[in-house]
């Protein structure tokens, strides 16, 4: 199974927005209503499969993705537009979802906050599966963990990978690189594939 698929199945295939130019357009332009809700509207689920990878509960990624949209409305008037909208975005989502982490009692086991509907044997599978892919997502180092969902889950490419994480796009490659090794290692290639 791949990554990408295992930690989310419905962000498979998401198609790239044709509508960030206008939203950058619109933040250039002062519109910042009309921007965020723009933002919210094309960028929203992309938002909150971030944060439910990373934070484990949809009631935290919920909270997350809201946050991630009023820290961005609030930096508009600072929005440079180094990369795109969605990365810009995404780079917000990270640090909101870093400081939810920090702030959460030590210990908490996000494999078991997976959620995974449970209708039978499939839903059995499907749950294994999750907790053992979260299990290794949690065995990663914290930057090579948020390169790789921003890639798969977020569905960024390493350009924008690099402007999310404010590195260069060599390292973005070299992060994502090492994260899908140290996957292959621990759940084995037939769970990555």
């Amino acid at each position: 199974m791949h990554v990408r698929a295992a930690l989310h199945p419905s962000a498979v295939g998401d198609p790239i927005t044709a509508h960030a130019p206008e939203i950058a357009e619109l933040i250039r332009g002062g519109q910042y209503r009309d921007a965020i809700a723009a933002c919210a509207r094309e960028h929203g689920a992309v938002l909150g499969r971030l944060c439910m990878a990373l934070l484990g509960s949809q009631a935290d990624a919920d909270e997350a993705t809201q946050e991630t949209l009023l820290r961005a409305h609030r930096g508009m008037a600072s929005y440079r537009g180094d990369g795109s909208v969605k990365s810009w975005l995404c780079g917000i989502a990270r640090h909101v979802c870093a400081h939810m982490l920090e702030s959460r009692r030590r210990g908490r086991d996000l494999a078991d906050r997976a959620a995974v509907p449970d209708n039978g044997d499939d839903a059995f599978a499907s749950r294994r599966r999750a907790h053992a892919i979260r299990g290794a997502l949690a065995q990663l180092r914290p930057s090579e963990r948020e390169a790789i969902v921003l890639r798969y889950v977020a569905d960024l490419g390493h350009r924008d990978i690099a402007a999310a994480l404010q590195i260069d796009e060599a390292a973005a490659r070299k992060r994502i690189s090492r994260a899908l090794a140290h996957l292959r290692e621990v759940l084995g290639d037939e769970e990555l594939d």
